[in-house]
């Protein structure tokens, strides 16, 4: 049983007993799903040995395929905040829903894989755009990862509490000696349990400390942050008994130009952001259009490839494409099943000659391994919004 969560692609053999197929099957099928013939070209077959290899090698590029599918919409997902009704205005194929492309616009792209080359050169045409579009996409979202991780650096030390956040903005020129040669001023993080124990002790923590030099500048609701004014000899010391009596000295040197340039590296990196952002969603856009139909490309070409080793020429096929209604799918499949029952013996052939051969039992290995119907299918899964 196929999954009620992609839509079915199915090829047949179009000869007299496919006559007027889709027309029959398109009422019984369309009040809860989808219907829609498509055209599958008639590529050059060529050896048996060479569609035997390419039935083995086409799983495994389709994998690589739908991931990378997968992993654009995923990155699509992220920018847009796993909004549903964003996504689904940049979830599109040449401008339209994805559902629209497969059953209404779909056709094969004969400019860009022109059905006079071999199948293996059109396979390997699919996979080199697609492995191109993968490493774009890689490289770009790394680049964004990098400057998106190095904001949300800076933007945490403008949050947490006062022991840990960045105390620039918080503090002036006004709360710090300037220009001693002798004296320093340092700031305490106190714990608010703490406040009166620090008013209390600090001018005797150790010598050397400027009287009354202690003031409060700002609290949050753990912790207010004190300024104190020493000599620098008793520095280390005054750390030490600090550390002692659970008071947190914040290793910080104001100066207005590291302000400015922590500032200015900030904006630049917001800035940076959001421009990376712009590029990134705008590629993300793009190439899921065109990975989806590169995907869909490759469907095809698994058509009709597993339907000349099960049908035999003439490689002349019938496309037609289901999107189940999730709650009758399995009714939907039923009926599928008994549409194509006239093909049952050249499945059961097909599938006799395969598994009965020791020859080819190995060669056929991936696809014994596959769900065998009477008809040939393949699925491409739903964009979950």
């Amino acid at each position: 049983m196929p999954s009620d969560q992609s839509t079915w692609l199915i090829a047949v053999p179009q000869d007299g007993d496919s006559e007027g197929l889709l027309e029959e099957l398109s009422p019984k099928l369309s009040k809860l799903n989808l219907v829609a013939g498509f055209t599958i070209p008639s590529f050059k077959t060529g050896t048996l040995d060479g569609l035997i290899s390419l039935s083995e090698d086409l799983p495994k590029q389709e994998s690589f395929f739908t991931a990378t599918v997968a992993k654009t919409v995923d990155t699509l997902r992220n920018l847009l905040n796993n909004d549903p009704s964003k996504l689904s205005q940049h979830i599109l194929v040449n401008e339209q829903t994805v559902d629209e492309y497969i059953q209404k616009q779909w056709k094969w792209n004969e400019g860009r894989y022109g059905v006079q080359r071999g199948l293996r050169e059109i396979v390997d045409t699919l996979n080199k755009e697609m492995t191109s579009i993968d490493s774009a996409m890689k490289t770009k979202l790394n680049n964004y990862n990098l400057v998106k991780g190095s904001l949300v650096q800076m933007q945490r030390k403008k949050t947490g509490n006062l022991s840990v956040r960045s105390l620039g903005d918080v503090v002036s020129k006004e709360n710090f000696v300037q220009d001693s040669e002798h004296l320093e001023t340092l700031l305490v993080v106190v714990p608010k349990s703490n406040v009166k124990d620090w008013n209390s002790k600090y001018e005797r923590l150790t010598p050397m400390i400027v009287p009354r030099s202690s003031t409060s500048i700002v609290s949050d609701d753990e912790y207010t942050l004190f300024n104190i004014t020493l000599f620098r000899r008793v520095h280390d010391e005054f750390v030490q008994k600090c550390r002692e009596n659970k008071f947190i000295v914040r290793d910080f040197v104001f100066s207005e130009e590291e302000l400015v340039k922590q500032q200015q590296e900030l904006e630049t990196a917001d800035t940076t952001e959001k421009e990376l952002w712009t590029e990134l969603l705008r590629l993300s856009r793009t190439n899921f259009s065109e990975s989806f139909q590169i995907l869909v490309h490759l469907k095809v070409v698994r058509l009709f490839v597993e339907s000349v080793l099960r049908y035999g020429l003439p490689a002349n096929y019938l496309g037609i494409a289901v999107k189940p209604d999730p709650k009758a799918a399995k009714k939907t499949f039923g009926q599928l099943q008994t549409q194509f029952a006239y093909l049952k013996p050249r499945s059961n052939r097909a599938k006799s000659e395969r598994g009965g051969n020791d020859e080819f039992a190995g060669e056929y290995q991936t696809l014994m391994e596959q769900e065998f119907f009477d008809f040939v299918m393949f699925e491409v899964p739903w964009i979950v919004y």
